[in-house]
């Protein structure tokens, strides 16, 4: 009797959060990237609104800044951004 009573609550627990889920935002490409280069592959990091930030992270891990190919193809992302459509 228990292991349904929990079953249930369960049930109702994943629906009512289906319900209530928002929808996700667009995804906001940043312009500057700094690239890292090292003996793993290294990496890139594209989180940066302005070069000089970008430089200030890059210059003491010895990497580089670079313009996010993303940004420039696809601008800052949707403009109605906010806006739920059903």
């Amino acid at each position: 009797m228990r292991s349904m009573a929990n079953r249930l609550l369960l049930a109702f627990s994943l629906l009512g959060g289906a319900l209530f889920a928002s929808p996700s935002s667009a995804e906001i490409y940043r312009p500057w990237c700094a690239q890292y280069y090292g003996n793993n592959g290294g990496g890139t990091n594209c989180g940066f609104v302005s070069y000089e930030q970008c430089m200030m992270t890059a210059r003491g891990a010895g990497a580089w800044c670079v313009r996010n190919p993303w940004n420039v193809a696809y601008g800052q992302g949707r403009s109605d951004r906010g806006r739920r459509v059903w």
